[in-house]
């Protein structure tokens, strides 16, 4: 872990790859280039260069810029800004720079002279790997473009917004790469390398610039909306910084297993109104999901969540604390919930802003198994249930469940507030359902009749007014 201190910010605890999450207006662009200004003569670092968010221009060639890139702040001072005009034609320059450092630089090493399958083409290639239908060849000016397919020339203006991004950032991220000084820090700042990337192309890229910073050994911040672009670069131990207003340092972390687990949840861009449309549920365990799982696709779509397990209870404040920071650094007037069974405590939980917190009526998820409404979608009722369960109990002596349906005898069947979870498959044999029973209470729930006042044994009343009145209304 590193720390950089520039003026009166900085970035705490870096890695080889690190992202800042935040939603538009927070300073995300603002910090990126008071790094760049404020580090760039400082001796302790090499390259310090950052890459603006809007890069607009097309990848032809300008003989003019040639002669501008000989001052070492034009090319700063020119993307200093958050649009820059002719970033593509700049990088279209820089690829003649990156020609030329290659070659000096086979040159100048032993190793790679002595190996001819290494040419400046071997640098080309790490670019055309990002691309599938065309493809850059050299030229005497500086490339040409060609569809894969075809062979035949392709002209620049006719690249999609998702090509000519992949191209010039490529070439920005290997012109700096072999700029670098080994024996310094140096840094690549990009701010929102997503725009104009289709998620999967986010991802691409992502593994690009991952692999280019442990390579080469430098460091690269990430300013971004894109958790795609987060989700793929998780397996390369990056780290996450998450700001809001007015933050003058970043703090990072690892994307331990938890934002691991949660990220990829939030793919829809943060300014789209799709995530919440579908806003997180985290679930106490697998059943739960599953059971939530069944709920929106009864529905098809009129109750739209997105269930996430965690590891039990144990690790449901972890959970809820690490969306919290998500959606509050990524989205504009976020939402989210949680669910957990009620257990032996209380079914009231003060909710966590952004995320509802609900706890079940009753004791847990296996209890909606003997609510009214699924016994009734199995054609029996209660009384015929109890006699049943009293049948198995005096035929099953030597069963390995025998204690725990002997325990629920005991409750006199409190079917309310008894711990079924032991004997929950026994219960669905009673039942006689073919289904698994987190399948028989999702589909129960997602056909649930809403009334005023609830039966004391519905289904409404088991789950409970909150998790009825905030998920199924």
């Amino acid at each position: 872990m590193t720390d950089f201190s520039f003026g009166a910010f900085g970035f705490n605890g870096l890695s080889n790859v690190n992202i800042v999450l935040g939603k538009n207006g927070t300073g995300k662009s603002h910090i990126l280039k008071q790094a760049e200004q404020l580090l760039t003569n400082n001796p302790e670092f090499g390259v310090v260069r950052y890459l603006s968010p809007e890069r607009g221009g097309n990848l032809v060639h300008n003989p003019s810029m040639e002669q501008n890139l000989a001052n070492p702040n034009w090319l700063r001072s020119s993307r200093n800004q958050n649009q820059a005009n002719e970033f593509r034609q700049q990088s279209t320059t820089q690829f003649k720079v990156l020609e030329t450092l290659t070659l000096r630089e086979i040159e100048s090493t032993p190793e790679l002279r002595a190996d001819l399958t290494f040419t400046f083409d071997t640098v080309v290639e790490r670019i055309n790997s990002l691309l599938d239908r065309v493809q850059i060849i050299r030229a005497e000016a500086a490339f040409t473009i060609s569809d894969r397919t075809s062979n035949e020339a392709v002209n620049a203006e006719a690249l999609s917004s998702g090509e000519s991004e992949l191209i010039s950032l490529a070439i920005e991220c290997l012109a700096f790469e072999k700029r670098i000084e080994p024996d310094k820090k140096n840094l690549l700042l990009f701010d929102e390398p997503d725009v104009h990337l289709h998620p999967d192309l986010q991802s691409r890229f992502a593994t690009f610039i991952a692999e280019l910073a442990m390579q080469a050994d430098v460091y690269v911040v990430i300013a971004t909306h894109s958790t795609s672009m987060v989700g793929a670069l998780a397996k390369y131990g990056a780290n996450v910084g998450f700001m809001t207003p007015g933050m003058t340092t970043v703090e990072f972390e690892p994307l331990n297993k938890v934002i691991e687990t949660v990220i990829p949840v939030f793919g829809a861009h943060p300014l789209s109104s799709v995530f919440n449309e579908s806003p997180i549920l985290i679930v106490e365990g697998t059943d739960d999901e599953r059971i939530w799982q069944q709920v929106v696709r009864s529905t098809s779509g009129r109750i739209s969540l997105y269930p996430v397990a965690v590891g039990g209870l144990g690790e449901m404040p972890e959970y809820e604390e690490i969306t919290v920071r998500i959606l509050n650094a990524v989205y504009d007037k976020p939402v989210g919930y949680s669910l957990r069974d009620r257990d032996d405590g209380s079914s009231d939980i003060d909710d966590l802003e952004p995320i509802i917190r609900m706890k079940l009526a009753c004791r847990a998820a296996e209890n909606l198994i003997l609510s009214d409404d699924v016994l009734t979608r199995n054609g029996t009722e209660w009384s015929l249930i109890q006699k049943l369960i009293e049948e198995w109990i005096s035929t099953n002596p030597n069963h390995s469940q025998l204690q725990h349906m002997v325990e629920f005898a005991k409750t006199k069947f409190d079917r309310y507030n008894a711990d079924l979870k032991e004997i929950r498959m026994i219960l669905m044999s009673i039942l006689a359902s073919s289904k698994p029973w987190e399948i028989e209470v999702g589909q129960a729930i997602a056909n649930i009749q809403i009334v005023e006042n609830p039966a004391q044994h519905s289904l409404q009343s088991y789950l409970g007014d909150k998790v009825v009145r905030i998920l199924l209304s």
